[in-house]
């Protein structure tokens, strides 16, 4: 028999988030094994529930939910979240600049596909959220990947991604705030990118879901806010926000320099008609969430659950040996690095399966999210304080035991 494998276009495509690592764990539980898994942000597994009138508001209309839609979605989420680009600070958007999705995931992956022939690169940031890495990937082009400076907050390098730069260029991807190293661009910062997006005519695609998940009274600004005369591609949604993943409910706002982009509109209009429509109960969540009450705001502020994970989180991290991290303003996630010198890791997803074998805990090595060296691993901070404890209790002593193989080595 012939084998049957897979296309050619995914051989450079990888979500380590729920990678092999991952399956171990799923066959080590299998066997009766409790896994501590710090792995994804899936906000609902760890008791964070959406706002009651989200899910009210979609059972009401799930009877009325069973049509297409417009292929860009209902006109009332989208006048939603025409009003929320209007209290960001976004000009000129209209209803028809709006995309509703199946997640922001499903538009990132509509949006390369839209614009990228082969050979077309697109700066991507290292670390990133894979899925950028893999969409761009997927569509024939070439991530080539913008180093983020630990030592200054984690802050995109300019210079690198300047020099990143060519004639094959299309378009940079900026996360803010970031998965996975929690950072928080400054003003300056996105107005540099701006000016090199506009020196260089590209496209900017910027990830913004997690805006409101902000800690010590941090604000976010929106890129597409701060000029008109670059293309922005907006992306958001209600999965972290309003603890909503699997609601499926996102967004994709074009804003800026339209008029050259005619084009490149057109063949996302394509794109949303060939899938037909988002998922309409999940459509008839969006207006409600987005003008009830902002429940975010207790979780991150002072005496919520999440800033003080946060700070739990961060402080058992560093308190052990030879580990450093840069804390969190924003999301879920921290990205500690482990000091090469005390854990000379060769190969990180074995460091991972090791520490997972070992301790039952699960987390995601740097290098899935595309970081340039086997030096640090995500973790997100959203399991209960008594959980994160032991989490971080248990790789202490991996980490222990590890330093002692070490130094006999």
């Amino acid at each position: 028999m012939r084998l049957i494998q897979k296309s050619n276009k995914l051989a450079d495509v990888c979500y380590d988030i729920r990678g092999p690592v991952l399956e171990k764990s799923k066959q080590m539980e299998d066997e009766g094994h409790k896994i501590i898994k710090l792995n994804i942000g899936n906000l609902a597994v760890f008791g964070f529930d959406p706002p009651d009138e989200i899910v009210h508001d979609m059972i009401v209309n799930l009877p009325n939910a069973a049509g297409y839609t417009d292929s860009k979605g209902m006109f009332a989420p989208r006048k939603a979240v025409m009003h929320y680009t209007q209290s960001k600070n976004i000009a000129g958007v209209t209803i028809d600049d709006i995309y509703l999705g199946n997640g922001a995931s499903e538009l990132i992956v509509m949006a390369m596909n839209a614009l990228l022939n082969d050979g077309d690169e697109v700066l991507v940031p290292a670390p990133d959220y894979p899925l950028w890495t893999a969409a761009v990937s997927l569509s024939g082009g070439s991530p080539v990947h913008y180093v983020c400076d630990e030592q200054a907050d984690w802050y995109p390098d300019i210079d690198d991604m300047r020099r990143k730069i060519t004639a094959n260029t299309r378009a940079i991807v900026v996360i803010n705030p970031n998965n996975p190293t929690g950072a928080l661009y400054p003003v300056e910062v996105l107005e540099q990118i701006i000016e090199l997006a506009r020196q260089h005519q590209l496209i900017i695609f910027a990830d913004e879901i997690y805006d409101k998940t902000l800690y010590d009274m941090a604000e976010h600004v929106s890129m597409a806010s701060l000029a008109d005369d670059v293309l922005f591609i907006t992306m958001n949604g209600l999965s972290k926000n309003y603890r909503s993943c699997g609601y499926r409910a996102g967004w994709m706002v074009v804003s800026g320099e339209k008029r050259h982009a005619k084009d490149y509109i057109e063949g996302l209009n394509m794109l949303a008609s060939m899938r037909l429509c988002a998922n309409v109960p999940g459509q008839f969540a969006i207006q409600t969430a987005l003008g009830g009450h902002q429940s975010i705001a207790e979780l991150v502020g002072p005496g919520g659950r999440l800033l003080k994970q946060r700070d739990l989180a961060h402080k058992l991290l560093t308190d052990i040996p030879g580990v450093t991290c840069v804390k969190p303003k924003a999301a879920l996630y921290m990205f500690p690095r482990l000091d090469p010198k005390i854990y000379p890791i060769a190969d990180d997803q074995q460091f991972a399966y090791e520490l997972l074998a070992e301790e039952k805990v699960l987390i995601v090595q740097g290098t899935g999210f595309n970081w340039i060296a086997p030096d640090h691993f995500r973790v997100v901070f959203l399991p209960n304080s008594d959980d994160l404890t032991e989490a971080f209790g248990r790789i202490a002593r991996f980490l222990d035991g590890y330093r002692r193989r070490a130094s006999l080595g």
